[in-house]
Formats: C-alpha cells, sequence, structure tokens
C-alpha cells in the first residue's frame, strides 16, 4: 500500500474510534446528567472554550510538536472528558469539557493540514495535479469519519437495552414528555431512563478505550511528516500568523454579506443543539427511556449522512436556493408538529421520523452554508471561515446554555424565530450578488470547502 494512503486511513481510523465515543456521549449528555442541567450545561462550556481554541491555540501547537503529536495530544483531550462522565459532577464535568474543547480545534487543524502536506507530496510524485489527491484523501476520511455517529449510539443502546429494571411509563409522566413538559431539571424525566451504575461504567468504558485504541492507533502507525516537507507545514503555519488570522477574522465582519450570514450560521448550532439535547431527554428518553436515543441518533446520522452526499451532487443542477428552500420548509414543518405533538410509546415510528427530517435538512444547512462562504469569500476563505466557526459554535452555547432555564416549546419558538430572521438575511445576501453580477451562475459547493464542515461537530 502507498505509505502516504496508508497514512489517511491510519487517521480516518484513528477519528473514527475517537468519535465513536465523543459521538456518543454528546447524545447522552442531557438525558445522563439532567440535574441541574449539568450534561447540557457542559456542553455549552465545550462550544465556549471551542471558540478560544479555535482563535489562538491551532498554529501554536502544530509548529511546536508537529502535525503528528498534536493529534495524538488531542485526541487525550477527549479521553478526559470519557474519564469525566465516570463520576460526573460540576467539578469533574466541567473543567474536562473545558479541556475537551481546548483540544478539539488542534485536531480538525493538525489533521487538515497533514492529509494536504500528504496530497500535495504524493501528488509531486506522481506528477498529479495537488488539489485532486487532497481531495480524494479527504473524500476517504469523511467516508470512514460518517459512521461514527453509527456506532457510537448503537453501542449505547445495546448497552443499555441489557437493563433488567425497564419501567412502563406511566400516562402520568407521558403527559409531561415533549413541548410542553413539565419535568423539573433536578430530576430523571421516568424511571426507565436511570439505567444502572453498572451499565454506564460499562458504556463508558467502551468509549474510554476506543479514544484510548485511537491514540495508540495514531502514535505506533501514524508517521511524522518527513524532513523534507517540514518547510510545506512551516508555510500552511506561518502564512498568515494566527494573530493576523485572529484579527482579520473580526475585520471580516466590515463586509455587509458576512454580517447578513450570521443568522444562518448561527440557526445551524441551535437546530444540532436542539435535537442532541432537547429532543433527545424530552421527547426520546421522556416517553421511551434512554435506550432508544441511540437508534434515533443514528436515524440521524445516517440520513445526514446519504443527504450531504446527495445534495453535494445535486446542487449544481438545483442551485443552493431551491435546497435552501427546502431544508426551511422541513424544519418549519418538523416545529410546528414538535409543538403539537404528544409523545406516545404506541407511535414508535413518528420517534424516528424526526431525526430522518432533521437529518435531512441539517445536511442541506452545512453543504450549502459552506459551500456558500466558499464561494462569497473566495478571495478570504480563511477569514470566512474562521467566522463560520465561530458564529456556529456560539449557536451551540446559546442552545446548549438556555437549555435547562426554558420549557421546550420557548425554545421551537425561538427556533423557528430564528429561522424565519435566517431566511429574510440570507435572501438579503442573495439580492446583494444578483445586483452585484447579475450574469453569474448560482454557485454551487466548491471543492475545497468539505473538510472545514466537520470542523464545528468536533
Amino acid at each position: 500500500m502507498e505509505r502516504n494512503l496508508k497514512n489517511v486511513l491510519v487517521i480516518s481510523f484513528g477519528f473514527l474510534l475517537l468519535f465513536t465515543a465523543y459521538g456518543g456521549l454528546q447524545s447522552l449528555q442531557s438525558s445522563l446528567h439532567s440535574e441541574e442541567g449539568l450534561g447540557v450545561a457542559s456542553l455549552s462550556v465545550l462550544y465556549a472554550a471551542l471558540i478560544l481554541s479555535s482563535m489562538f491555540l491551532p498554529p501554536i501547537l502544530i509548529k511546536k510538536l508537529g502535525c503528528k503529536w498534536t493529534i495524538a495530544g488531542s485526541m487525550c483531550c477527549y479521553i478526559a472528558f470519557s474519564l469525566g462522565n465516570f463520576y460526573a459532577s460540576w467539578y469533574t464535568l466541567i473543567p474536562t469539557s473545558v479541556i475537551l474543547g481546548l483540544g478539539g480545534a488542534p485536531l480538525w487543524s493538525a489533521k487538515c493540514t497533514y492529509l494536504t502536506i500528504a496530497g500535495n507530496s504524493y501528488a509531486e510524485k506522481a506528477g498529479k495535479n495537488g488539489k485532486d489527491i487532497i481531495n480524494q484523501y479527504f473524500g476517504v476520511f469523511f467516508l470512514i469519519f460518517q459512521s461514527s455517529g453509527i456506532w457510537g449510539n448503537l453501542i449505547s443502546s445495546l448497552v443499555f437495552s441489557q437493563a433488567s429494571n425497564k419501567v412502563e411509563i406511566s400516562e402520568e409522566n407521558l403527559a409531561c414528555c415533549g413541548a410542553y413538559d413539565c419535568i423539573t431539571d433536578t430530576t430523571n424525566t421516568t424511571a426507565s431512563a436511570e439505567p444502572s451504575n453498572s451499565l454506564i461504567y460499562t458504556l463508558l468504558g467502551i468509549y474510554t478505550a476506543s479514544g484510548v485504541l485511537a491514540v495508540l492507533l495514531i502514535v505506533i502507525f501514524l508517521d511524522q511528516i518527513k524532513s523534507d516537507q517540514a518547510e510545506t507545514e512551516k508555510e500552511i503555519l506561518e502564512t498568515p500568523s494566527f494573530w493576523s488570522t485572529f484579527l482579520a477574522t473580526f475585520q471580516h465582519l466590515k463586509d455587509k454579506r458576512q454580517c447578513l450570514l450570521i443568522p444562518l450560521t448561527m440557526y445551524s448550532g441551535f437546530e444540532q443543539g436542539f435535537l442532541s439535547g432537547d429532543y433527545t431527554k424530552t421527547y426520546v428518553t421522556c416517553a421511551l427511556g434512554i435506550h432508544y436515543v441511540g437508534y434515533v441518533m443514528i436515524c440521524f446520522s445516517a440520513v445526514n449522512s446519504l443527504c450531504s452526499l446527495l445534495f453535494g451532487k445535486i446542487s449544481q443542477f438545483t442551485g443552493r436556493k431551491l435546497l435552501f428552500a427546502l431544508a426551511t420548509v422541513t424544519n418549519t414543518a418538523c416545529i410546528i408538529a414538535l409543538l403539537l405533538w404528544k409523545p406516545h410509546p404506541k407511535q414508535l415510528a413518528v420517534f424516528f421520523v424526526f431525526p430522518a427530517l432533521w437529518g435531512l435538512s441539517d445536511a442541506i444547512w452545512q453543504t450549502q452554508t459552506n459551500g456558500l462562504y466558499g464561494v462569497l469569500f473566495e478571495k478570504h476563505t480563511e477569514a470566512a471561515f474562521a467566522n463560520y466557526r465561530l458564529w456556529e459554535s456560539f449557536g451551540f452555547v446559546i442552545a446548549f446554555g438556555y437549555s435547562t432555564k426554558l420549557q421546550v416549546y420557548i425554545k421551537l419558538y425561538i427556533l423557528l424565530s430564528v429561522l424565519v430572521l435566517s431566511m429574510v438575511t440570507y435572501g438579503a445576501v442573495e439580492y446583494l450578488e444578483a445586483k452585484s453580477s447579475p450574469g453569474t451562475p448560482t454557485a454551487t459547493k466548491k471543492e475545497n470547502v468539505g473538510p472545514l464542515t466537520q470542523e464545528t461537530h468536533m
């Protein structure tokens, strides 16, 4: 096997193992640690730390440690979060969430840098186009990585399904599920939502072991960047410097189009935060039990991955406006239905319809918003995508931050309001573009924006 491809596979399977653990844990935080909203508070803190990390840490760490050891070290930050869940409290989960958030940005930046250098290296030897090889490598990476959402959630559901003390949920408790939830934030939703400590420790043990395997895979099998490639790495990191990038991020807000895209970018964080923080707790865990959370999130992940691939292909034929309209109608219908629906175990299929439709919409928000940034700000991509990461992460922080303070129906109204505002401001961006360049065809997703989509997903 060609050495560069071997390294791509090592990184891909390392990330698969790591995010199998993290993805499963993120989906369970609001249900496992509902006391005083600890679970969602930890996620809010995590994304706040990610914002700071994105601004400062990646260039410094990669320059000091190199890509391989930055990846390995950052993965250890994720393992710390798994360990913090063993004895979850404000004194263990919040600090480990900060650690994970700080490690998130260097991890993704080092991965992008490594794959870029590996692609250029092979292309130079083989006499091929560097961009083509890099896109192939990223394609292999995301093909393997995207399945982590399925495996992590499958493991959690299989483990929690072993519970011997499943309790029938009373009609009285069921009345407290859904948009008009009446459960206080200091209690678990139902008796069936309380898996035994032994099952929780078993799950956390599997997740921690998965993270440790990821680190070992990187340390043992990933090649350090060779000396003749060091200059390439240096150029990638030093042009421009992290301080100039930091300043450029905020200077980019002088662009009216960037300001208009802030609501749309934040909505991406809001809608993902709602699904993983509120839908899993007040609909799924409350009415079905925590062992169904994994199955429901598998449905979301599978549809999201398939639709990301599909919409990335068909956007060149449909244009982005039609796809954004489809996502808006789908999300609006889901929000209205969630306001009206009273979840009940007898309606099992409905619990999977919502995440499937949500996955379809999210696929559009991710692929087309990234594509929109790449097309509109082609000459300032680094500052533009720094803004993308900043505002989407800010959306996550707010969504998880108010999660325990408001009832679900209020959060749904907020979600709907932000969606409407997003479409108004997005329409203004399209109007400005049409006005400035009436002969330019509707742009499609750029080749080089794929890797950036995932950075905000941790």
